[in-house]
C-alpha cells in the first residue's frame, strides 16, 4: 500500500523560502500522478501544484505561479514542494496526494486517493 509523508514545514518570516518533501513508500511513486495541496481546518483543500506521471507536466494555482516550484526525484521516490516568497496568509497545512489513473494531473482534491499526514507551514514575523 501506498504511504507518504511530508517534511519541511515550519516557521518562516515572510517573503521567506521552504522546501517541502513527500516521500513515498510501499509504491514507486513514478506511477503516480503528485499533487499538492493546503487546507485551514474548516476550509475547502486548495490544489496548489501537481506534477505528472506520464512526462512531468507541471500545473499549478495562479495564486503561486512564478513562486512556487514541483520536481520529483524518483530515485529518492520523493516530490518537492519549492516555496518562494511565502505570505503570512499562506500559513496552513500543506499535504501532499497521490492519483494514479488520469493521463494528466489536475489540482481537483477530490481526484486523488493516497494522502500525507500534513506538515504545518507557518509564515509570520
Amino acid at each position: 500500500q501506498l504511504q507518504l509523508v511530508e517534511s519541511g514545514g515550519g516557521l518562516v518570516q515572510p517573503g521567506g523560502s521552504l522546501r517541502l518533501s513527500c516521500v513515498a513508500s510501499g509504491y514507486s511513486l513514478g506511477y503516480y500522478n503528485i499533487g499538492w495541496f493546503r487546507r485551514v481546518p474548516g476550509k475547502e483543500r486548495e490544489g496548489i501544484s501537481c506534477i505528472s506521471n506520464s512526462d512531468d507536466t507541471t500545473n499549478y494555482a495562479d495564486s503561486v505561479k512564478g513562486r512556487f516550484t514541483i520536481s520529483r526525484d524518483n530515485a529518492k521516490n520523493t516530490v518537492y514542494l519549492q516555496m518562494n516568497n511565502l505570505e503570512p496568509e499562506e500559513t496552513d497545512n500543506y499535504y501532499c496526494a497521490a492519483q494514479l489513473t488520469m493521463r494528466r494531473c489536475v489540482l481537483g482534491a477530490s481526484l486523488y486517493d493516497t494522502w500525507g499526514q500534513g506538515n504545518q507551514v507557518t509564515v509570520a514575523s
